[in-house]
């Protein structure tokens, strides 16, 4: 226990990618223009989906959820991240890691609820067009994301009190460039084997069954386009879903790589390059995944930024209709 106290006054040094130190001024650079992209990319989607009406759409406002919820999730991990880059010191306090801890918990299950959410947003509109208006209706969309949230953020207080309550080693040394639980976990001076046994679980549960409704919702709707005779239709219709699958396959992919695989010298090697994926790069990318493939978004997103061309023409082409009828009535009162 006096490991544990000496950790609560010290705080923690988080290693990160010290051990290659030619690497560390070329994150610095790249993870801090990522981090820009980041928050302009998510910025622009919340400000599209609260300020077009076209796209106040269940989808949108998923989406905009899930845009905030990457704002916050790179903030708590980016800042400090560059911080411990920039130069020697590499510390973080006692408290600070208890909050990164819980804030990167929680945002990181919270997402993996709502990208199961999204997935059934779009089973129904696809599978089930007729009745997607009243089955997805205001009352459910708030009642799903606060599902997601709560979910979230039940587990992350569950997973910090036990991680926290461990007796930690005196050199309070954590291997990664965040306060992560499995880098926690190694440098306590008990047994970990339950606690380890539950981080298992919680990855079953917040990992493997939201994977898996995703999977078996997307079964649902591949069998319900391939029905679809027109090629048009069957188009649009994956279109849709592309934008969510190719972000499913990103983040699940990337979370399960860490916390699913055995043990073993290659995790040991690029945990941290998988973590530095899923924390930073694949946030950035949401933005342009969802706007690049969505006409609709591409055109709010120029209109936005004042460049939407159909815009202007409509509003020359007015401006041009009020000057000639401008005209014609004062040919017309010189006349009379």
């Amino acid at each position: 226990m006096r490991g544990a106290n000496a950790s609560t006054l010290a705080g923690f040094i988080l290693l990160g990618f010290s051990d290659q130190p030619h690497l560390e001024m070329l994150l610095l650079l790249v993870v801090s223009i990522i981090y820009i992209l980041t928050l302009m990319g998510n910025t622009a989607i919340i400000l599209l989906s609260c300020f077009n009406p076209k796209l106040h759409t269940p989808m949108y406002f998923f989406l905009s959820n899930l845009s905030f919820l990457d704002l916050c999730f790179t903030t708590c991990i980016v800042p400090q991240m560059l911080w411990n880059l920039k130069g020697p010191d590499k510390t973080i306090s006692y408290t600070g890691c208890v909050i990164q801890l819980y804030v990167a918990l929680g945002l990181g299950s919270m997402e993996c609820v709502l990208l199961t959410v999204m997935a059934y947003d779009r089973f129904n509109a696809i599978c089930r067009p007729l009745h997607y208006g009243v089955i997805m209706h205001p009352k459910l969309l708030q009642q799903l994301a606060a599902l997601a949230w709560i979910s979230g953020f039940v587990e992350s207080t569950v997973q910090t009190i036990l991680v926290f309550q461990l007796p930690l080693c005196s050199h309070h040394m954590v291997d990664d460039f965040m306060c992560e639980e499995p880098a926690l976990i190694k440098i306590a001076c008990v047994n970990t084997t339950f606690l380890e046994n539950e981080l298992s679980i919680a990855s079953v549960l917040h990992v493997v069954i939201p994977l898996g409704l995703i999977l078996a919702s997307y079964g649902c709707i591949v069998r319900s386009v391939l029905r679809i005779k027109s090629t048009g239709g069957r188009r649009k219709a994956f279109g849709t879903c592309g934008s969510h699958l190719i972000v499913v396959v990103l983040f699940f992919g990337t979370l399960a790589s860490i916390y699913l695989q055995p043990k073993s010298k290659y995790t040991q090697s690029y945990s941290k390059f998988l973590t530095l994926f899923y924390t930073v790069v694949t946030p950035s990318l949401n933005p342009l995944i969802y706007t690049l493939r969505n006409k609709e978004a591409k055109r709010a997103l120029r209109k936005l930024l004042g460049r939407d061309r159909d815009g202007r023409e409509a509003w020359c082409a007015t401006v041009h209709g009020l000057a000639k009828s401008q005209t014609q009535l004062s040919n017309q009162t010189e006349l009379d």
